[in-house]
């Protein structure tokens, strides 16, 4: 007995198939997914990013490519 699995689907919340079936899952339709894909090129989804410390630990300059081959 396996239960079909569901989920509210990101985009629109109607119920969603998880199974493999589905090949857009987790949303319900190609659809909900083109339109999450365009929230993300709009930039309206951002991934958050932790700049880092600004101490007196920085990196050493990037040496030239030409002076490694030397």
């Amino acid at each position: 007995m396996s239960a079909h699995k569901t989920a509210a689907c990101p985009q629109c919340r109607q119920p969603s198939s998880l199974e493999k079936s589905n090949r857009f899952r987790p949303f319900c339709s190609q659809r909900c997914k083109l339109l999450d894909l365009g929230e993300w090129f709009a930039e309206k989804h951002t991934i958050p990013v932790v700049e880092a410390d600004s101490g007196d630990d920085e990196l050493p300059p990037p040496q030239d490519p030409c002076e490694r081959l030397q």
